[in-house]
């Protein structure tokens, strides 16, 4: 398809999901050759078969890949099925579309040619080599042990010395009131026991609290952030629930707490700024969210392979999505100004991006959650984090029929390591 009618497509998918009616379209794209029976009833199950705003938006993310008669036909199915004015604003919006100017590649001068070095005389009765001489004039490059111990040495590794070296709150939210209409977020708990397990095992003093509604949770962050840290050398926090879009200016997204009312991930991480817990100043702070980022489902891209043994996994998965929904009340108060930047030293970990849903599986617990406790018992005595997350984003990336990709917003100063003895 012309990128013209790609673009006339995305400019105008909101009236479009919000007006199409999708029911009637299938018949003449089939007649059409756009889609077939069976691309038809995959796209519906993709989709959901009974959401026909969802099955619009599918309708038109798959347009696109149909071939260059897929629009025409759509503007004349459209036609055909009484929604000419739809038809219309696309016809418009893909006249109105720029014809994209390729920009020359920019004059690049030819650099002038290296000196061409006087050669040297080797005369046997210096009694060192070329080579030798050569790499006499260069260090030699640490390797092994060696060189680990050079990294974690240099100004650029956050220190970690108190044993614990630093409190970790896990706020587990399972069971919904029915007023939220939120599902019970089955295997949760499995996530929360892998968790408690695996930071105990990284030194660090762990704190469990389960179903909260929204005030508890900003309570018990509060709580934490109120703590003397001076003590300890940094500070972890792990959510677990359901999420959703939120307005934001920093950090995106929000979680809900079990009585439906959502709490932005920016007020979270607000409360352990330089400004707000002056005794975490400096000290890494580490956010691991185990929530849906918005309700778009992934359908990835064709590879080469398919992941081993995920077909028979996908029906036990769930999403922990919700709806865009934009938070109540006052905006925060802006942070006072502060000798470091007042978010840094701060990691947040997305289990997914925002905007698209993050699954869990009933029997074995979240994609992410799983698979960061697996890269940090493999990795966490030699790799630091972002090194690590690396390997989650890899690993879950490739799991599911539907597709997932963890990622991060990290204002951290240096690297971080955890404390492995």
């Amino acid at each position: 398809m012309e990128e013209s009618r790609r673009r006339a497509l995305r400019r105008c998918r909101v009236r479009l999901v919000a007006a199409l009616r999708v029911a009637p379209l299938w018949a003449p794209l089939e007649a059409r050759g756009v889609f077939t029976r069976a691309m038809i009833e995959e796209l519906q199950v993709r989709a959901g078969a009974g959401s026909r705003g969802d099955q619009a938006r599918q309708l038109l993310i798959d347009l696109e890949t149909r071939g260059r008669l897929a629009f025409p036909a759509f503007l004349a199915a459209l036609r055909d099925t009484d929604q000419a004015e739809l038809a219309e604003l696309l016809s418009r919006a893909c006249d109105a579309s720029p014809t994209p100017v390729p920009t020359p590649p920019p004059l690049v001068p030819t650099p002038p040619p290296a000196p061409v070095p006087t050669p040297r005389v080797w005369s046997p009765h210096s009694g060192r080599s070329p080579v030798q001489e050569a790499s006499s004039k260069w260090p030699a490059a640490p390797t092994g042990s060696a060189f680990n111990s050079m990294e974690r040495n240099t100004d650029l590794v956050y220190d970690l010395k108190a044993d614990p070296c630093g409190y970790c709150l896990i706020l587990n939210n399972v069971n919904f009131s029915e007023d939220s209409e939120l599902s019970t977020r089955a295997g949760s708990n499995i996530d929360c026991e892998k968790l408690e397990r695996r930071f105990k095992s990284l030194h660090f003093d762990v704190m469990t609290r389960q179903d909260l509604v929204a005030q508890e949770i900003v309570r018990e962050l509060q709580k934490l952030a109120r703590l003397d840290h001076s003590t300890r050398d940094c500070c972890l926090v792990v959510i677990l629930s359901h999420g959703c879009q939120t307005s934001h200016i920093q950090f995106p997204g929000g979680i809900y707490g079990t009585d439906g009312k959502a709490i932005p991930i920016e007020k979270i991480v607000s409360y352990f700024n330089g400004s707000n817990c002056p005794s975490l100043r400096g000290k890494p702070k580490l956010f691991f969210i185990q929530a849906c980022g918005g309700e778009q489902k992934d359908q990835g891209f064709e590879v080469e392979t398919n992941s081993p043994g995920d077909d028979a996994r996908r029906f036990s998965v769930e999403s922990d999505a919700t709806p865009f929904e934009a938070p109540s009340g006052a905006p925060d108060e802006l942070d006072a100004v502060a000798s470091l930047p007042t978010p840094s030293d701060i990691l947040v970990s997305y289990s997914t991006f925002p905007g698209f849903v993050s699954w869990r599986d009933k029997s074995s617990g979240s994609w992410y959650v799983e698979t960061l406790d697996n890269v940090l018992e493999q990795y966490a005595h030699s790799e630091d984090l972002l090194n690590m997350l690396l390997r989650v984003a890899h690993a879950v990336s490739a799991k599911g029929r539907y597709k997932q990709i963890p990622g991060c917003f990290n204002f951290l100063r240096k690297k971080f390591f955890f404390m492995c003895k």
